[in-house]
């Protein structure tokens, strides 16, 4: 797990599964790139990372519904370090919930940019330097809906679908160059994005939130919710040495929820 000189980008670093997945890179000694809206909560998390000898993190403020800016800022980057990085985490608040039927069309083509079209202009701004490299770990983290679509997530299970089948065209199309893509996906987790969906529920069930979240509980084996660190500790093997061998997959961190191979 040494990702000593290593360095990586990673989106939607100031809070749930980017923030730990940032604190797990760093801890295993990458240099991290902080990508995010807001500036003082970037700077304000990266203060929080362990700083391995010799390097530095940075931040850098990009709106991931704003594509051609995230790239811009990237191409910024990469003009003043020509090395490029070495992983690149593709990870961004989910589109919001509620049923396919009653979804509006401009709902799919905002997920669809903020998450597909960024996650493939990102890749072409430091894919050269990667295949320069014959080395590289491209990490997307989508959601257990890839194998089976989850209820009241009508536009995140689409669009997620479509990253994911991107993800395993691109796989086997850059992987004589030594780089592997690979999407983790995350079950339940104890992130503000699920808190928000239970509030969401409750308010129109009537129900209460601890209702709602224990009945989400009772469907999964584990029994409990997962822990965004746990969903960073796969992105982090993902990114290490030892799965150099390892793309084109889908790996589940869910607890057992998802009902199919």
């Amino acid at each position: 797990m040494n990702l000593n000189h290593k360095i990586a980008w990673v989106g939607g670093s100031t809070q749930g599964i980017g923030k730990a997945t940032a604190m797990a890179l760093a801890e295993a000694g990458a240099q991290v790139i902080l990508v995010a809206r807001n500036p003082e909560v970037l700077q304000k998390t990266r203060d929080e990372l362990p700083v391995p000898a010799g390097q530095r993190h940075e931040c850098l403020s990009a709106d991931f519904s704003k594509p051609e800016e995230v790239k811009l800022v990237a191409e910024k980057w990469l003009a003043q370090n020509p090395q490029g990085i070495d992983i690149l985490v593709h990870n961004t608040g989910g589109p919001p919930g509620g049923p396919l039927t009653d979804a509006k069309d401009s709902e799919f083509l905002s997920a669809f940019h903020q998450h597909l079209i960024c996650n493939h202009l990102l890749t072409q701004v430091f894919l050269a330097a990667m295949k320069a490299k014959h080395s590289g770990r491209i990490i997307n983290v989508i959601s257990t809906s890839v194998k089976q679509p989850l209820k009241g997530l009508g536009v995140s299970n689409t669009i997620r679908a479509a990253v994911a089948n991107w993800s395993k065209t691109l796989a086997t199309e850059v992987a004589p160059y030594g780089i592997t893509v690979n999407n983790v996906l995350p079950g339940a987790t104890a992130t503000e994005r699920l808190f928000t969906l239970i509030r969401i529920k409750a308010e129109k069930t009537g129900k209460t939130e601890e209702e709602i979240g224990q009945e989400m509980v009772s469907e999964i084996p584990a029994g409990r919710f997962a822990l965004p660190e746990e969903i960073a500790a796969a992105v982090a093997f993902l990114a290490s040495p030892p799965a150099a061998y390892i793309t084109g997959i889908n790996l589940p961190v869910d607890g057992g929820r998802t009902g199919c191979l």
